[in-house]
């Protein structure tokens, strides 16, 4: 495990037809196990386009990847280092302060997922954040139940602390509706490969067109220090359940068929027709949202302002708390010249002063002790301080930054 040195890449790349030999920007190796991984080339020396190849010493030959989730941008150069042998910590140097930090999953779950799926090698993309995001919500239950009243009585009462994922769609957008604010209008070409490649957390097929809440959408949210949440039906629970996305799932029951028929027919919108199928798909969901153990938390909306109160309990929302807010977070503003070195769970970035004459030098420590969530979305949890020495940081000196 570790950086392979630049001359033994230079030196596979000469016994490879075709490969590397036209490419003039810089690249970084890193091994692990009997793989070595290239990342980075371009034909701009003063740009670096990510991408990744492999070489396996056990064939002797170079594999171009599926590469999945969110490339990176060009940079002007990085450094890489392996990570518990499941995937690579890359610093992008000449980055803006939140795009500096992102992580190539090589032997991860998400990874070995895919490599089945994909018959083929693959390595997935994951944006690196700071801190760690409240989970996302996720409510279900029957048509009629009061779910929609529930969560608009939340973001009223909560505007600034939650936020709806915006999904996706095939069909073509109707009057008034624009892209990116009441759906993410998509071809299906599009969207069906990226349901192949694991960027959706779920999905379904309406009238012949696709509907989906991707992986992306939500991390938007959380990004925005906002918590997601999502009003899916019971199918699309069980999707996210089975999904790498770490959510609270919420159940909404009516006290009773009976009021929940009642409910559903003082509201007039519906033909009978229309009601009868409602109540055949209640019964299921019901049965589906007591047994399948999909839920934690089962509510009954037999009183509205109880159910809500409810609700803001799970959430945390009640007391001192609901007047806390996080806030979105931060970015790591790293100089282009800088070195990268690893000491146990700790990734420490040599950062050099400006003036050259000074031998003083600011060290960040980035702590990937904690890490959760990882592709197709972001890796959170990175823990972000300044020390002025080594030392300092084997002592526990440090200042947040």
């Amino acid at each position: 495990m570790g950086e392979a040195p630049a001359f033994v890449v230079d030196n596979l790349l000469q016994n490879q037809d075709g490969f590397g030999s036209k490419s003039k920007g810089c690249k970084t190796t890193t091994t692990i196990g009997d793989k070595t991984y290239v990342i980075g080339g371009g034909n701009d020396e003063s740009t670096l386009s990510v991408e990744v190849q492999i070489f396996d010493k056990t064939t002797g030959n170079w594999v171009t990847p599926i590469v999945l989730g969110t490339k990176p941008n060009t940079c002007k150069g990085l450094s890489a280092v392996s990570l518990n042998d499941d995937r690579i910590l890359i610093v992008k140097k000449g980055s803006t302060p939140d795009d500096c930090i992102w992580f190539l999953e090589v032997d991860t779950r998400f990874v070995r997922e895919q490599k089945k799926i994909q018959g083929t090698d693959v390595v997935a993309w994951s944006k690196g954040a700071r801190g760690y995001a409240e989970k996302p919500v996720v409510i279900s239950g029957p048509s009629g139940v009061g779910k929609g009243t529930l969560i608009s009585m939340l973001m009223k009462e909560f505007p600034s602390m939650f936020g709806f994922s915006v999904s996706h769609t095939t069909r073509a957008p109707r009057c008034m509706e624009k892209d990116g604010v009441h759906y993410h209008f998509t071809e299906r070409s599009i969207m069906e490969k990226d349901i192949k490649d694991g960027k959706f957390l779920e999905y379904a097929s309406v009238h012949g067109n696709l509907y989906g809440t991707s992986v992306e959408a939500v991390e938007v949210v959380t990004d925005a220090g906002k918590r997601c949440i999502l009003d899916i039906d019971v199918q699309g629970a069980r999707s996210v359940k089975a999904s790498s996305l770490e959510a609270i799932f919420i159940f909404i029951c009516p006290p009773s068929m009976e009021e929940l028929e009642k409910r559903l027919r003082s509201r007039g919108t519906e033909t009978e027709e229309q009601i009868l199928k409602r109540l055949r798909n209640a019964k299921t969901e019901m049965e589906q949202g007591h047994s399948s153990g999909i839920f934690e938390h089962i509510l009954y909306n037999d009183n509205l302002d109880e159910c809500y109160e409810s609700l803001k309990k799970l959430l945390g929302l009640d007391g001192a708390a609901a007047a806390t807010q996080r806030s979105a977070p931060q970015g790591i503003d790293l100089p282009t010249d800088h070195s990268v070195s690893k000491m146990d769970n700790k990734i420490i970035i040599n950062c050099e002063t400006p003036e050259l004459k000074k031998a003083s030098k600011n060290l960040i420590v980035l702590d990937v002790s904690s890490l959760k969530g990882g592709a197709p979305g972001r890796t959170r949890g990175l823990d972000v301080y300044a020390i002025d020495s080594f030392s300092d940081g084997l002592n526990g000196i440090n200042q947040p930054i």
